[in-house]
């Protein structure tokens, strides 16, 4: 009785790593079609991403119920314990994940005149960038790999360098365009919405690491705004 109780608990481990990873696919497919509904002027899309951000939000909740009735029921420790806070930590970032998406999406509404074909490839890279993220640290938490969460770590300089500059060309842009640009103003939002993306990805990287080492793992950022 007592192995199989055991086992029952491994079992709901594994359920809720396996849960938290399909959020991450969910918040990753949000994240690639908001940009896919920005890039092609898709109003439809863009409604669907929004709609389906609702699942994530149920998601988080039934991770918290798991995580906390494993905590009352089991008392882990070590490794078991790790499992269980990463998944609480893991699940939120990814949920913020499909906050950003929902607000490109959103965004995405309130665009009413084509996109510069400039400001449109600036932003292009930038999500690019931002969904590779997102891809290779839920793969990190699914595959348990500590070297694909490091791979995501440094993938951070590069979306620095690369928000940096669709920033600065975007604000460039916009002050020489002024008001008949409204569209690149509201791109400089989802700029700013992108680059905390790849931030959320990182921290989720950074949980992986925890997860197999119990090695605690933070960066400080210096912030454009």
């Amino acid at each position: 009785m007592e192995r199989q109780t055991r086992q029952e608990y491994i079992h709901d481990l594994e359920v809720v790593q396996e849960l938290v990873a399909t959020m991450g696919d969910k918040a990753l497919t949000n994240v690639e079609q908001s940009m896919k509904a920005l890039l092609e002027d898709d109003a439809v899309l863009a409604k669907t991403v929004m709609k389906a951000d609702d699942a994530i939000d149920d998601m988080i909740i039934d991770v918290e119920d798991t995580c906390i009735l494993l905590i009352a029921k089991q008392q882990p420790i070590a490794h078991d314990l790790r499992v269980i806070a990463t998944g609480f930590k893991i699940s939120t970032d990814i949920e913020r994940i499909g906050d950003h998406a929902f607000d490109i999406a959103k965004t995405v509404l309130s665009v009413k005149e084509p996109l510069n074909p400039d400001c449109k490839r600036w932003i292009e890279e930038l999500g690019s960038c931002a969904a590779e993220m997102v891809r290779r640290a839920v793969k990190a938490y699914r595959d348990k790999s500590v070297q694909e969460a490091d791979e995501v770590r440094k993938m951070d300089k590069q979306m620095d360098e690369v928000f940096e500059h669709t920033f600065y060309a975007l604000s460039d842009f916009v002050t020489k365009e002024g008001a008949r640009q409204k569209g690149a103003t509201q791109l400089l939002f989802i700029a700013r919405f992108l680059e905390r993306i790849g931030d959320h990805a990182v921290n989720i990287a950074e949980w992986v690491i925890y997860l197999e080492t119990a090695e605690r793992i933070h960066q400080k950022k210096n912030r454009l705004i």
